[in-house]
């Protein structure tokens, strides 16, 4: 690792809390960020963690015109004990890593990264709400700073962290949602940016999912950019069908992201001895199990919701139900499984969980 030193200027005011019946989602921030820029020739360097404040950027910053931009999400949880848990941190920064390396970013010091994420969590512990079901969601992002509008990789950057407390990402909380299949628009393409985390992929999954909330669904499931059949992901989630007995996900070919909850699941299913398959899926197979009473649970994982069920497609003209509209019971133990590793109830077998 890298030896770097991270200043800290403690912020002059400290904000009010919010009561955790009215924490939403990604809408309040602690008092303190993490930063550190980039510069070619120099490297990373300038690490520090200051008070949350707005950016300065030249209107020519080359974020704003080429989309450099990659992001993660993850989670601090308060535990009874009165410790704190992160969940699999060390993945979200390798992932953040293979996400540069397509979008041409200069990769980050993996470790001092998580280094620096531990100490803006401790910084900002009483941000952490202590409600059930409530979490400190973290957001490290990088994005290209050098003002200059040729199309080339920019030589300046600013690596970000960002947290805020939060409660449930969906409104429906683990209630099943509805999903609308997309037919029109495509989400990315084998080759693309589909597997990076980059701002950019979810700019072009917005139209779809506002066509599905004008028709009352919750989010979008795409299907591939070049068959427009096999299934690939839901908006904001990796998706997963319990047909006859055997979950079934999309396997990672380039153009879906490698969910770090998705990796979990699977985890947590092969402890179980619950056969799990990944595989290109056609919706049309997932069609014909819902009509032949196969098609038993279907759910969507994803660090923001964790995992939530899915209670209805809408395919066409056809409305396809799941389990009468009810969280499944593989789909409720899995919620149990993680939620209670995360939270601390629980002793981890996989060792995901580092405490602070």
């Amino acid at each position: 690792m890298t030896t770097y030193q991270i200043t800290t200027e403690l912020g002059a005011n400290k904000k009010d809390k919010i009561e955790a019946d009215q924490l939403g989602f990604g809408q309040v921030f602690t008092d303190h960020m993490f930063v550190m820029d980039y510069e070619e020739g120099k490297g990373w360097h300038n690490a520090k963690i200051t008070a949350y404040q707005p950016l300065e950027l030249s209107p020519a910053a080359m974020v704003f015109h080429y989309g450099q931009a990659v992001f993660e999400g993850l989670k601090a949880y308060a535990t009874a004990s009165g410790e704190v848990n992160l969940f699999r941190p060390d993945r979200n920064f390798k992932r953040l890593n293979a996400s540069n390396d397509r979008l041409c970013i200069p990769k980050i010091d993996e470790a001092f990264a998580l280094e620096a994420l531990k100490e803006l969590v401790r910084l900002d512990r009483d941000w952490i709400p202590t409600a059930p079901g409530t979490s400190l969601y973290i957001r490290p992002f990088i994005i290209a700073t050098e003002p200059y509008l040729g199309v080339n990789p920019s030589k300046q950057y600013k690596f970000m962290i960002i947290m805020s407390p939060v409660g449930s990402y969906y409104k429906e909380g683990i209630n099943p949602v509805k999903i609308l299949v997309e037919q029109q628009y495509v989400r990315a393409v084998v080759g693309g940016t589909g597997e990076a985390k980059t701002a950019g992929n979810y700019a072009s999954s917005l139209k779809g999912s506002e066509l599905a909330s004008q028709q009352g669904y919750s989010q979008t499931l795409w299907l591939d950019g070049k068959e427009n059949k096999y299934v690939e992901e839901v908006g904001s989630m990796n998706i997963f069908f319990k047909i006859a007995g055997k979950v079934v996900t999309p396997a990672l070919n380039g153009s879906i992201l490698s969910g770090i909850t998705r990796d979990s699941m699977i985890n947590v299913l092969k402890s179980k001895n619950i056969p799990i398959e990944e595989r290109a899926i056609e919706f049309a197979e997932i069609v014909e199990a819902a009509k032949n009473g196969t098609l038993e649970e279907a759910f969507g994982t994803g660090t923001a919701a964790v995992i939530s069920p899915v209670g209805e497609f809408k395919w066409l003209e056809e409305v396809l139900t799941i389990n009468d509209g009810q969280i499944g019971e593989v789909t409720q133990m899995l919620y149990d499984t993680l939620t209670s590793i995360q939270y601390g109830t629980m002793e981890d077998p996989f060792g995901w969980t580092i405490k602070l």
